[in-house]
C-alpha cells in the first residue's frame, strides 16, 4: 500500500483542507475569496503566535504592494465567516499596535488516500503544537495542547474468526470508498460553486445612512452627521462606485428600516451604517457594510481615536469599503483635504456644526448658528477653503429669503465663494456654491455655467452638481436638457432628483411620466414637501379640480399648500375660497413667496396684480423668478410687453 498524506485543520466546527482549499462546517462548505482563505490558512497554521501585520502582508501578498485595509477587510470577512464579532475573540483576536493571533483550540487529522484495494485506512490526530517535532526549528507552532492524542485501534475482536475479519477489513474498506467518493462529489460541487461565486461581479452601489449618536448625553448629532455627509463625499471619489446622495440617504435616519428595503428603495446593492460615541477629546465610531439583499456583513470595525484623528478614520473606513467593493480609490482630491485637516483639525468641528443648522432648515435661528459656526471655522484656519465654500451657501441662503440685505449678502457670498476657489481651485464645492450666486442673483448665466462645468469635470457623476446644471438649463429654457441631466441624477439622489424631474415633466406637458416621477419619490419619503403640490399642478393641467384640490390638501409644505388651494379653488369656481387662500398666503409668505403670489393672480387672469408682484420677486431676487421663462402658471402674460421687459432685465431673451 502507497499513502499519499495530507493534513486537515480542525477547530471548533470547522475543518480546513489545505489541499482541496476547502473551509467546511458541519460538511457544509464555506465560500469565501483565495486570499481570505490563505489570511486563514496561514493564521490557522500559526496557532498561539502573534503575526505581525507586515508578515500577513508579505505572506498573503508577496509578491502585490497592497495597503494594510486590505488585510483588515480579510480579517473582517473571515470573522463573519465564523460566526464572531470583533470582540469575541473565540477565533481570531487583534492585538492592539502589532498584528493579529489565531487562539481557538487546533488539531490536525492527518488522513491518506489509498486505492480501492486497500484493507486499511490509517488515520492519526494531533494537534498543532504535536506537529512542531515534524517541522523546522524556525516553524511557528502553537502551544498549550496535549503532546499526544492516542491513535485509535482497527475495531477487532480476539472473538473475530478469519472470515469475519476479512468480511469486516473489506466493509470498512467499502465504506471508506463511499465516503472518499461522497467526498470528492461534494468537494467538485463546492468547486464549481466557489468559481461561480469568486467570479461574480460586485454591485458596487452603496448608500452611507446617518450615523447614529450612541454618546451619553446625545448631544453629537452635528458629528454624527457630518461624519456621515463626509463619508459621503469621501465615497464619492472612488472611481466606479455609485454613491447615494445625502438627501436621499438622510431619509431613512433615525427610522430602523430593514436594509433589504433601504436597499431596494434607493437602488444600492450594499449599505454602509454606523454609531459615533463622543467622551470629551476622545471618540469611537463603528461603522459596518452590509449586503442588502441578504444582510451580510461584508466589513466591520471599531475606532477609538482622538477627535483630531477623525478624518484619519474617514479615510481608513473609505478605503476599507473601497477593498470589500473590489472598487479603486482616487487618491487626489482625497489626499489634499486630509493633509488640510491634519494641519488644522481644530476648524473641522465647527465646519460640522455648520453644515448641521444649514441642513436642518432656512428659520433665522438655523441660519444665525451655522453662520456662527463657519465663522468659528474661517478664524481658526483662514485657508480653509471648505468652510469658505460653505459660508457662502449660508449667506446666500440668508439673503435669498429676506434674512439678510440683498445687495450686500449676494456680494459676501460670491467673495466667500471666489475664496473658497482661489484657496482650493480643485475642489467642486467653491464652483456650485459661486453657481448659485451667480444664478440667483446675477443672472450671469454663462458664467453659472462656466461654474458649474468646471465642477462637474472635477466631480463627474456628482447628483448635486448634475441638479444645479439641470436646474440652470431650465431657467434657460433649455427643457430637454434639464430633463436629461436630471434622468441622469436619479441613480444618485432618487428622492431629489424624481421629485425635482416631476416638476419637470409637467412643464413639458408629459403628465403621465410626472406623474410616476413625483410617485418614486413619494415612496422614499411619503412627506416630501412640494410633492403633493406638483402633482397637484399636473392634475389641474389635465382638467381633474377635485382630484388636485385633494393633493393640494395634504401637501405638508406651507406656502405649497396654500399656494395649490387659491389655484385649485379657483379651477372649482370657488372664488371666494380662492380669495381665502391667497390673503393667508400674503399675510404669512409676502417675504420669501411673492412669485407665488403673482403666479396665481396670474393663473386668475389678473394680469396687471400679477405683475406688481413680479416687480416685488424681481427686487427680492426671489429664486421662483428664475422659472419666468417656461413656467405654465404663467401663460396668461406671455404676450403682455411687461413680460417682455422682464425677461429681458433678466437676460433671458424674448
Amino acid at each position: 500500500m502507497s499513502f499519499n498524506q495530507k493534513e486537515l485543520y480542525e477547530f471548533g466546527p470547522f475543518l480546513l483542507n489545505p489541499r482541496e482549499r476547502v473551509l467546511s462546517n458541519a460538511s457544509a462548505p464555506v465560500a469565501m475569496t483565495p486570499k481570505v482563505f490563505d489570511t486563514l490558512l496561514y493564521l490557522v497554521r500559526n496557532q498561539g503566535r502573534i503575526l505581525t501585520k507586515d508578515e500577513l502582508l508579505q505572506q498573503i501578498w508577496p509578491d502585490t504592494f497592497v495597503e494594510e485595509v486590505n488585510l483588515a477587510v480579510n480579517i473582517s470577512t473571515l470573522r463573519k465567516l465564523l460566526g464572531e464579532g470583533p470582540q469575541d475573540g473565540r477565533y481570531i483576536v487583534t492585538v492592539p499596535g502589532r498584528g493579529y493571533r489565531f487562539v481557538a483550540s487546533v488539531q490536525i487529522l492527518a488522513t491518506a488516500n489509498m486505492s480501492l484495494t486497500d484493507e486499511n485506512v490509517p488515520r492519526t490526530k494531533r494537534s498543532v503544537s504535536e506537529d512542531a517535532n515534524s517541522q523546522s526549528a524556525d516553524s511557528p507552532v502553537g502551544d498549550g495542547f496535549s503532546s499526544q492524542i492516542p491513535r485509535l485501534p482497527e475495531p477487532t475482536s480476539h472473538r473475530d474468526t478469519p472470515r469475519r475479519a476479512s468480511i469486516n477489513r473489506r466493509l470498512r474498506a467499502g465504506i471508506a470508498v463511499a465516503l472518499l467518493l461522497v467526498a470528492a462529489i461534494g468537494i467538485d460541487l463546492w468547486r464549481d460553486r466557489r468559481s461561480r461565486t469568486d467570479h461574480l461581479a460586485v454591485d458596487p452601489s452603496i448608500a452611507v445612512l446617518p450615523f447614529v449618536d450612541m454618546s451619553q448625553n446625545k448631544d453629537q448629532e452635528y458629528f454624527a452627521d457630518g461624519l456621515t455627509d463626509e463619508l459621503t463625499n469621501d465615497l464619492a471619489k472612488i472611481q466606479g462606485l455609485k454613491v447615494i446622495a445625502r438627501s436621499s440617504a438622510f431619509q431613512f435616519k433615525g427610522k430602523n428600516e430593514d436594509l433589504r428595503t433601504v436597499g431596494q428603495k434607493l437602488g444600492v446593492a450594499n449599505i454602509l451604517e454606523g454609531s459615533v460615541r463622543r467622551e470629551g477629546t476622545r471618540v469611537r465610531i463603528t461603522a459596518d457594510l452590509t449586503q442588502a439583499k441578504d444582510g451580510f456583513q461584508l466589513w466591520s470595525e471599531t475606532y477609538d481615536r482622538q477627535i483630531d484623528d477623525v478624518l484619519i478614520v474617514q479615510d481608513e473606513i473609505a478605503r476599507a469599503v473601497s477593498v470589500a467593493l473590489q472598487v479603486r480609490i482616487l487618491d487626489s482630491g482625497r489626499q489634499s483635504a486630509t493633509a488640510h485637516f491634519h494641519r488644522n483639525p481644530a476648524a473641522y468641528e465647527p465646519y460640522l456644526q455648520a453644515q448641521y443648522f444649514l441642513s436642518r432648515g432656512e428659520d433665522k435661528e438655523d441660519l444665525d448658528k451655522a453662520l456662527s459656526y463657519v465663522d468659528q471655522a474661517v478664524k481658526i484656519d483662514p485657508d480653509f477653503a471648505p468652510a469658505w465654500a460653505l459660508r457662502s451657501l449660508v449667506v446666500d441662503t440668508a439673503a435669498t429669503i429676506g434674512l439678510r440685505e440683498h445687495d450686500e449678502g449676494y456680494r459676501e457670498a460670491r467673495e466667500d465663494a471666489q475664496r473658497a476657489i482661489a484657496l482650493d481651485p480643485n475642489s467642486a464645492f467653491g464652483y456650485v456654491a459661486l453657481a448659485w450666486v451667480k444664478i440667483g442673483y446675477e443672472w450671469d448665466w454663462q458664467g453659472a455655467d462656466e461654474a458649474l462645468k468646471k465642477a462637474a469635470s472635477l466631480q463627474p457623476g456628482s447628483a448635486e452638481v448634475l441638479s444645479y446644471r439641470a436646474y440652470l438649463y431650465e431657467c434657460l429654457g433649455r427643457l430637454d436638457e434639464a430633463i436629461a441631466l436630471t434622468k441622469e441624477a436619479d441613480a444618485l439622489d432618487p428622492l431629489r432628483a424624481n421629485a425635482y424631474l416631476g416638476s419637470l415633466l409637467y412643464t413639458a406637458g408629459r403628465y403621465e411620466e410626472g406623474t410616476s416621477a413625483v410617485r418614486k419619490a413619494l415612496a422614499i419619503n411619503p412627506k416630501l414637501e412640494g410633492s403633493h403640490f406638483t402633482l397637484g399642478l399636473i392634475l389641474l393641467a389635465q382638467e381633474h379640480p377635485y382630484e388636485a384640490l385633494a393633493e393640494m390638501e395634504v401637501e405638508p409644505g406651507d406656502w405649497q399648500r396654500l399656494t395649490g388651494e387659491a389655484l385649485a379653488y379657483h379651477s372649482l369656481n370657488r372664488s371666494h375660497d380662492s380669495d381665502a387662500a391667497l390673503a393667508k398666503l400674503i399675510a404669512t409668505h409676502a417675504e420669501d413667496s411673492p412669485y407665488q403670489v403673482a403666479e396665481i393672480y396670474a393663473y386668475r387672469d389678473e394680469k396687471d396684480r400679477a405683475f406688481e408682484w413680479l416687480k416685488q420677486a424681481y427686487r427680492k431676487r426671489d429664486p421662483g423668478l428664475n422659472q419666468l421663462k417656461l413656467d405654465p402658471l404663467l401663460n396668461t402674460l406671455r404676450r403682455d410687453t411687461r413680460y417682455l421687459e422682464l425677461m429681458n432685465k433678466m437676460k433671458l431673451g424674448g
